[in-house]
Order: structure tokens, then C-alpha cells, then sequence
């Protein structure tokens, strides 16, 4: 699949910056006294796939939740080094941390639909950020069922309880409820690992239909998953110390088939991890 022309904005001051880019530098994240990443360099690049692999505790969903800032609604955290979303810190004086969230999605392991009408969890979002315009509302609604691949399987039902759909149909639910605010990246903590084969297939193929128009970052402990659904991969793993690092990040293909780290190719052969 040829991917989609990347879309630019315009800043004040007349430079052009791709919509959609995320880049860490130098990123260290603790729990209280406990380091989980150590010194992150990363980059995800518009209209593409990027999943992070590595084995449990490497600290890939800590450096994920990191990217809209969730990480610090914890108590007792703190970070060193930056996360920059566009060309501006996450993390800058100006930033509201509930925009930023609506700027960046996120799609968690399980799927998690509010006890509402399908209809109003996908409307809960918009609702939340004042609009009230229901013929609008009606609009954004279809709109992100379709984008997430379910109007047509509930098009009839909108006021049943999102509760009563199936597993794979619930997380197609919360992907449109993220879709609905209108955002430039969705953050995905292993989304198919709850469902069955058939659904999980269903959602690797809405993630590459969605990176036509998004920036998507993934992480999976499933090997085959990140081959076939990922543009870009990043490996993680623990040092001695414990903390996460990232070892090596780069085309899919190249990771799978060629890396350059020797820890890179125990893990994806299995040597490891």
C-alpha cells in the first residue's frame, strides 16, 4: 500500500512542520526510585506504522502512555529528556494535557466501551469538548464508525448498549470513540491481544487502512503481528539495571530480516525474551 502525502502545517513563523511527527530525545521515565526507560531516541513517522517490541517489563507501554503524557497522572513519577509532538515539547509550559490527548489517542489492551448507546460512546468525545449541534454530532459519529470499519454492522442498532457487541466489535467501538475527536496519532497497547485470530486480522487490517490519515504507533509481543502490520519497529529491552532501552529501531523489514544488534536478532529469533 503506497502511503498517503503527508500533511504540513504552517507555524507564525512561516516553517513548515509534518503533522503527526513524534520524536524522543534523550527520554528517561522513573516510578518513585525505579527507573524504567534509560536515555530513549525515537521517532515515528507520519501515515506509518511503528510497533515497539520487547520482552515484559522492557518499559514499551510506559514509553507509549509517555508520548500524551498518561505515564504522569501516576503518583510519584517523573522524567528527564523530552518527547516532542510536531516539533514542540509535550511537555512545554503552553501544552493543556487534555488537548494533547485528544490530539493523540489511545487505544488500550482490552476493549473498554462506557456502559452508553454505541452511539453515545462515540459522541462522548465531541460532547466533552462542548459541541452540542446534534445533526453534527449525528454526522461525526457515522463518520468514525465507518473509519473504523463497524457502521454497517450497527447502523440499525446505535442505541444498544456498546457493552452487548462482540470483543472484536467493542474494540473497533473504542477506535472510532478516538477517531471522533479528530485526532493526528492513535497509541495502540497491544489492541488485539484480548480477541480471537479473526478479529485480531480485522483490526491489523483497519491499522493499515487508518495510517492513510495517521500516525499510529503500536506496541505487541506478538512477532508476526509487528511483521505484518508495522511500517517502522523499535526494540526494547532491560539493561542490568533493569531499566528499558531501546536497542535498535528501524524498517520493519530490515529488523525482521537483517538487524544490526546482535540482542535484536536473540529476540526475534527467539533466542530470548
Amino acid at each position: 500500500m503506497t502511503a498517503a502525502a503527508p500533511k504540513v502545517r504552517v507555524t507564525p513563523g512561516g516553517t513548515v512542520r509534518l503533522i503527526g511527527t513524534l520524536a524522543a530525545r534523550g527520554y528517561s521515565f522513573w516510578y518513585g526510585g525505579k527507573q524504567a526507560l534509560f536515555d530513549v531516541n525515537f521517532e515515528a513517522k507520519p501515515n506509518a506504522v511503528t510497533a515497539l517490541i520487547g520482552p515484559s517489563g522492557c518499559g514499551k507501554s510506559t514509553f507509549l502512555r509517555s508520548i500524551n503524557r498518561l505515564q504522569e497522572l501516576l503518583p510519584h513519577t517523573r522524567h528527564e529528556g523530552d518527547i516532542a509532538f510536531d516539533g514542540e515539547s509535550v511537555f512545554g509550559a503552553s501544552v493543556d494535557p487534555v488537548d494533547l490527548r485528544r490530539r493523540i489517542g489511545m487505544v488500550f489492551q482490552r476493549p473498554n466501551p462506557f456502559p452508553k448507546t454505541i452511539f453515545d460512546n462515540v459522541a462522548y468525545g465531541p460532547r466533552a469538548h462542548g459541541l452540542r449541534d446534534q445533526a453534527r454530532l449525528t454526522e461525526i459519529v457515522e463518520r468514525s464508525l465507518r473509519d473504523a470499519v463497524l457502521w454497517d454492522e450497527v447502523k440499525d442498532i446505535l442505541g444498544k448498549s456498546g457493552l452487548a457487541l462482540s470483543g472484536g466489535q467493542q474494540q473497533r467501538l473504542c477506535i472510532a470513540r478516538a477517531l471522533a475527536v479528530e485526532p493526528e496519532v492513535i497509541l495502540m497497547d497491544e489492541p488485539a491481544s484480548a480477541l480471537d485470530p479473526i478479529a485480531t486480522l480485522r483490526i491489523e487490517e483497519l491499522i493499515q487502512t487508518l495510517k492513510e490519515h495517521y500516525t499510529i504507533v503500536i506496541v505487541t509481543h506478538n512477532m508476526q503481528q509487528a511483521a505484518r502490520a508495522s511500517d517502522y519497529t523499535a526494540f526494547f529491552t532491560m539493561g542490568e539495571d533493569r531499566a528499558g532501552y531501546l536497542v535498535e529501531y528501524g524498517p520493519t523489514a530490515q529488523i525482521f530480516t537483517k538487524p544490526k544488534e546482535k540482542l535484536t536478532e536473540d529476540y526475534i529469533t527467539g533466542r530470548f525474551g
